[in-house]
């Protein structure tokens, strides 16, 4: 058994699912170090300081350190050296600030992406949470270093590329089976699950509603997942428009009446932009809802191959997509498929990656 210390500046989310998940399904002990998901530049920045101090505070020593992408993992290795010189580290990418999409008031700052980039090459081992997400970030590294006047050192893409491994993001899926319930598909019911931020695009959906509604489409639609900031105007405008086609408004802070939603929806709706992995979209696969989504980023990953032209739409096709399946059976191949993604399926190998991880000497 590993003793692996977690550390995590920005502990709310996904990011806070994902510890708790790990701590609980993972047959090794892991400690965890984490600050509260407020002011993501700052703890980007200053979450190491503080980490370290509180490691140093303790008498806790680990077989190895696992960080998120939201730390800067050189500087907390640089401020408890004479304690983790000889533990081997690694870094789990979430998301990265290097490809995450710039928005009209969030400007990209490439401090943040160097922060990624040093980390990675500060860890012993890199993990991503989708193949796609590895790609994105491997293929975006050498135009970050290229920013810089000189000594690019671009062949640390290769070193980086080398010890960069694919650990899918686990789900904990059967705990919907609590709430599983029979659909009523007489009239399609459309959810969107996603935060109401930028990079989701729920403009776009919105759009895509009036759009339905201008049709005269029977149809009936919830919106959940979090508002965040300015972005809940996209969908405010729609309320009264939706009438009674409208099941559900808001954040539904009680995982049970989340999962009510899920199983009550026929259809789950993305037009992100980015996605490094898709956990929503997963969610409500396994709860039964035919998933319709951009034909990038992550999600042709999500789907069987077979069933990417039912599912998967191009830019500018959202409405036309979800015309042509409003009664589309689902079929039980996508419901089986991402069941690969559920802990109890991927918990062997992260396990197996720190063991492995611990065993050798930076």
């Amino acid at each position: 058994m590993t003793n692996i210390l977690l550390l995590e500046p920005y502990n709310t989310g996904s990011h806070a699912a994902w510890l708790r998940d790990l701590q609980h399904f993972s047959t090794h002990t892991l400690a965890a170090l984490t600050l509260h998901g407020n002011f993501w530049q700052w703890r980007m920045q200053g979450g190491a300081v503080t980490l370290a101090r509180h490691f140093n505070q303790s008498d806790y020593t680990p077989d190895l350190i696992l960080a998120s992408d939201m730390l800067d993992l050189t500087t907390f290795l640089a401020l408890t050296r004479r304690r983790t010189a000889a533990i081997p580290s690694a870094v789990y990418f979430h998301e990265n600030q290097l490809t995450y999409p710039a928005g009209k008031r969030i400007k990209r700052d490439l401090k943040f992406g160097f922060i990624n980039y040093a980390s990675a090459l500060a860890a012993d081992a890199v993990f991503f949470n989708s193949a796609f997400h590895k790609r994105d970030f491997l293929a975006a590294l050498p135009n970050l270093l290229k920013h810089y006047p000189d000594h690019n050192e671009l062949e640390t893409v290769d070193q980086l590329a080398a010890k960069a491994h694919v650990l899918p993001i686990g789900i904990d899926l059967a705990a919907y089976d609590a709430f599983a319930a029979e659909k009523d598909r007489s009239v399609p019911i459309l959810l969107w699950n996603h935060r109401w931020e930028y990079d989701k695009q729920p403009d776009v959906f919105a759009r895509a509603l009036e759009k339905l509604i201008a049709l005269g489409v029977d149809f009936r639609v919830i919106l959940a997942g979090e508002p965040i900031g300015f972005t809940e105007s996209a969908f405010a405008p729609l309320r009264e428009k939706l009438g009674a086609r409208l099941l559900h408004y808001g954040y539904a802070a009680q995982f049970a009446d989340y999962a009510r939603l899920l199983w009550q929806a026929t259809h789950v709706i993305s037009c992100a932009n980015q996605d490094f992995f898709g956990v929503s979209m997963a969610e409500a696969i396994y709860c039964g809802a035919l998933p319709i989504m951009p034909r990038r980023l992550n999600y042709p990953a999500l789907i069987p191959s077979t069933y990417h032209d039912l599912c998967l739409y191009n830019e500018g096709e959202l409405v036309a997509a979800l015309l042509r399946t409003l009664h589309t059976p689902v079929p039980s191949a996508l419901r089986a498929y991402i069941t690969q993604f559920d802990w109890r399926n991927v918990i062997t190998a992260y396990d197996a990656a720190f063991s492995a991880l611990a065993a050798q000497q930076p």
